[in-house]
């Protein structure tokens, strides 16, 4: 694990190379940056991402946003506009830190919704985005299961099994957590970013997701100006890539087979 600063705070990565342990990207095939969703970190993708870099051929950069994982903690309440703020202002900086070139967005729930705004913003070039259990607007459904999130963190023993991927885990939980719940949230929205997301997307949703319908995926295929895929998974909860981890590994490496075949 090596740590880079970017949006003002040391954030903690690592380089996942098919084949090598901690090499950096080689030219040519696309870069994959996974984006963890709101309660993950680089650690709790567990092999993930090693399987797709291994199937794809294709180097793979995993990282933890500020206030997850290794990275220094949160020291202040997060605004409602901290999606796009992760989107347009640390990502950027954190690829050109390390001179990451054209990539390929590989986002789950909030790391999605990042993938989107960033693609959809123009202004540095994406070879892709998979968009996993992805959000655009809020539903009823979302809040409802983040406020049973907190009764969790309360009651059980979900802050102790967060601990092992996150080193300030209440900072970890509260910053996701407080933020979804705050009312003025309510509002948030990032649908004007898709009509300018005109690079493949790959959309995969499992049918049984306790935080978000079908609803999030029909929007985004409906606005999106350029080609899309959607699978949708039966028996797969929020989680695709732990779900239906096979299901999701081969709708993945088909995808990133497609798009290094069309810019070949």
């Amino acid at each position: 694990m090596q740590f880079v600063r970017a949006g003002g705070h040391r954030l903690e990565y690592r380089w996942i190379q098919p084949g090598s342990r901690g090499a950096p990207p080689t030219s040519g095939s696309p870069v994959l940056v996974f984006l963890h969703e709101g309660l993950g970190s680089a650690a709790r993708w567990k092999r993930f991402p090693h399987a797709v870099a291994e199937a794809t051929g294709c180097s793979a950069l995993v990282y933890s946003r500020h206030g997850y994982g290794k990275s220094d903690p949160l020291t202040e309440p997060r605004r409602v506009d901290y999606l796009h703020r992760e989107a347009l202002e640390v990502l950027p900086e954190l690829l050109e830190m390390l001179a990451v070139r054209n990539p390929l967005l590989i986002g789950h729930s909030d790391g999605a919704s990042i993938a989107l705004i960033h693609s959809g913003a123009g202004k540095s070039p994406v070879r892709g985005v998979v968009a996993m259990a992805p959000h655009v607007f809020v539903e009823d459904i979302s809040i409802a299961s983040i406020a049973q999130a907190k009764i969790a963190f309360e009651t059980t023993d979900l802050p102790t099994r967060l601990g092992r991927y996150h080193d300030n885990v209440t900072s970890a939980f509260r910053g996701w957590n407080d933020i979804w719940l705050h009312p003025d949230f309510r509002h948030w929205n990032i649908e004007s970013y898709l009509s300018a997301i005109e690079c493949p997307v790959l959309l995969i949703q499992g049918e049984d997701d306790q935080y978000g319908t079908m609803a999030q995926i029909e929007a985004i295929e409906q606005q999106l100006a350029g080609p899309v895929e959607t699978v949708k998974l039966p028996n797969c909860g929020h989680s695709p890539h732990i779900d239906q981890k096979e299901a999701s590994l081969h709708a993945i490496a088909e995808f990133v087979r497609k798009v290094k075949s069309a810019s070949a």
